[in-house]
């Protein structure tokens, strides 16, 4: 029997089925033309509980069996959903207990999707005993190569659930952390406002109050939520560990979404996910901007350090009560071919058929609602055939970085909690730089603060708002091993439990490292600074932090308000390194200038033009530079040296090109 393992570096392409939707005469006409289309995957009944499980205990797998060997019929594999995302409603009338409770203390009522607690211990053994039965079933079936645990962990929950079994694992959590009652009072400063508690069990889920609460606990309450997340992964993939080691397991995450930490989330896991949808959703018809794409897709790429699935990859309008932007021609092969260049391995598109009813009947499939193959069909065929071979030569092999922007869920969550400039954000700043590296070709790594800094030769660290002794240590031997590092406004304002540090002036310890201090700070809100810069003028927005250099030079200077003349930006030479200093969000054109600077000595892969990505990918026996052109005009494009194959350096509206050169990876 052919290994998992050879199986899963032969997938390439797939698509995610219902065939509970249809009727079973069309599941044989829905095999063929997925055939046909070039898929060898799909990803089923991620949200099937009711199909499976229709009576208490009383499991039933016959139209999963019929639908999963079919389609091993047309050499198709399948990755099984655990449908814990859908409890049924009799497991709903039941315990309603199991349903969620919010901030303000509504329990949420059973539809949608999510309507469930996942602390809940009830809830949890009917989990158990569910996903056991089904990997006792499937794990022998030579067609079932994977599952994908749950469907989008965190999704569709706002505060997640505040019911009394979150609270009181909230309390178990704090207690393990803390030790002792009398720790959490003084980590948190309880003293403010008579807060002090006596015992755990009088510390409180978050829920609203007439004011707003402690921002130590809402941090602890934000760690906590993403650890039950995990925890509640954990209890399935445990239970396939066991049943069915041999199979792989993944979960679909979502880019920057913020409920769950995805370096730990990812860390149970063979391989990560991504679910990405570029024309935006149907309450966001603006779209994503490439490079936010292109961002999320280098963030799941470096949460496990390795390439990943795109378990949802839009093929059509998406659309709830109002419809979003249908996909232009060309649009399905510019996608497909930007994840391959961003460290896909395997693409799975959402979903195959447009589905006639139900909360997503307007979130269009390959096949619209009448079934027929049309444009779509055709575009993502003609893109899978061109972009295999490519897959086959570059599978697995990773795209080295040179540099690196370090991500931390602490900063987003303390930053979302008081952002202090309402307009102020943690990934809004990330992707302000990451856009930066983009537009200059520059390959990009997402780090988490336990991950290795050597290897970079620029790192990049926005809003380093919660620090600790151990990061800055790390940072300040990063520097002085020779790494360029950027700091900004807002570092070192907190230590990790939310409370201010004390101990000099800001950036805090990195001080000596960035050779600036910050005499005093001014949040710009509803007003902007000018700033000036090797004579040209530019503008600085959202915070103005009054540097004073104690061994940095001066980049740029504030030219306006009482703090015209004082340094705005700064750069220090520390050992063998470099860090620079913003404090402010310069303009676009100051950021230009500064990117400039900060990225000298990187190799870049320029296009020539603002709405043509180009991203190299090293295979076994090629190299492969892909041309992607993001806008509905032609651009003409700069081919850098050593590429030939484009007869003319014009790129037509949403246009892919891929440009092959010899040369092994021997990376």
């Amino acid at each position: 029997m052919t290994s998992v393992e050879t199986v899963m570096e032969s997938l390439k392409f797939g698509v995610d089925y219902y065939p509970e939707h249809w009727p079973r005469e069309r599941w044989e006409t829905d095999a063929r033309l997925m055939k046909d289309l070039g898929i060898q995957v799909v990803r089923m009944a991620e949200f099937a509980w009711h199909k499976i499980e229709s009576v208490e205990g009383r499991f039933e797998f016959g139209w999963l069996d019929e639908a999963v060997s079919l389609l091993g019929k047309y050499g198709i594999y399948t990755v099984l959903g655990t449908p814990t995302a859908a409890p049924p409603a009799w497991l709903i009338d039941r315990f309603p207990e199991i349903l969620p409770v919010d901030s303000f203390g509504h329990q949420k009522s059973f539809g949608g999707r999510h309507h469930d607690c996942q602390s809940n211990p009830v809830y949890r053994n009917y989990i158990k005993k569910l996903v056991t039965a089904m990997a006792e079933h499937y794990r022998e079936n030579p067609y079932v190569i994977g599952w994908q645990i749950d469907n989008e962990l965190g999704n569709s929950h706002e505060d997640l659930c505040m019911c009394e079994s979150c609270r009181r694992a909230f309390d178990e959590w704090l207690e393990k952390k803390y030790q002792s009652i009398d720790r959490v009072n003084e980590s948190w400063g309880t003293v403010f406002w008579s807060q002090t508690y006596d015992s755990f069990s009088q510390i409180p889920a978050p829920r609203k109050t007439p004011t707003a609460h402690n921002p130590s606990l809402l941090l602890d309450w934000k760690r906590f939520t993403s650890d039950l997340v995990i925890d509640f992964q954990r209890i399935q993939i445990e239970i396939i560990r066991k049943t069915a080691p041999h199979q792989k397991i993944t979960h679909n995450l979502m880019g920057f979404y913020d409920k769950t930490d995805y370096f730990k989330l990812a860390a149970d896991l063979d391989f990560a996910s991504n679910d990405q949808y570029p024309t935006g959703y149907y309450f966001d018809p603006s779209g994503q901007p490439p490079f936010e794409v292109a961002a999320c897709m280098d963030f799941i790429r470096s949460v496990k350090k390795k390439n990943f699935w795109m378990m949802e990859l839009q093929s059509g309008a998406t659309g709830g009560t109002v419809i979003g932007a249908n996909p232009k021609p060309g649009q399905n092969e510019l996608w497909t071919a930007q994840c391959v260049a961003h460290g896909a391995d395997t693409i799975v598109y959402f979903r195959w058929r447009t589905c006639l009813f139900g909360t997503e009947q307007f979130w269009h499939g390959i096949l619209p609602h009448q079934g027929k193959p049309g444009r779509r069909y055709y575009e993502i065929q003609k893109a899978i055939r061109k972009l295999s071979p490519v897959m086959e030569d570059i599978h697995g092999i990773i795209t080295k970085a040179e540099a690196g922007i370090l991500f931390s869920y602490d900063e987003d969550w303390a930053i979302k909690l008081q952002p202090q400039h309402p307009e102020l954000t943690y990934v809004g700043t990330i992707l302000d730089f990451y856009k930066l590296l983009y537009r200059r070709g520059i390959p990009v790594d997402f780090l988490s603060e336990q991950d290795s800094l050597e290897e970079y030769r620029l790192l990049i660290v926005p809003l380093l708002y919660l620090t600790t002794p151990e990061l800055e240590e790390k940072l300040e031997h990063y520097v002085k091993q020779g790494g360029t590092l950027v700091l900004t406004m807002r570092t070192g304002v907190m230590d990790e439990q939310n409370v201010c540090m004390s101990e000099g002036p800001l950036p805090g310890k990195l001080s000596k490292v960035a050779g600036v201090e910050v005499e005093e700070y001014d949040c710009l809100l509803g007003r902007s600074v000018k700033l000036r810069y090797q004579e040209k003028e530019g503008t600085g927005f959202k915070w103005c932090d009054l540097l004073s250099p104690t061994t940095a030079e001066t980049v740029v200077t504030y030219a306006s308000d009482y703090y015209s003349g004082r340094a705005a930006v700064t750069v220090n030479r520390y050992q063998q390194g470099v860090v620079y200093y913003l404090g402010t969000q310069p303009d676009e054109t100051v950021m230009e200038f500064l990117a400039d600077k900060m990225c000298s000595g990187l190799q870049r892969w320029e296009s020539g033009s603002r709405e043509v990505e180009m991203k190299v990918r090293k295979g076994r026996k090629k190299q492969y530079l892909f041309i992607l052109n993001h806008s509905g005009d032609r651009q003409a494009i700069t081919i850098p040296e050593g590429w030939t194959g484009l007869q003319e350096p014009i790129m037509e509206p949403f246009e892919t090109r891929i440009l092959e050169r010899s040369g092994e990876n021997r990376e």
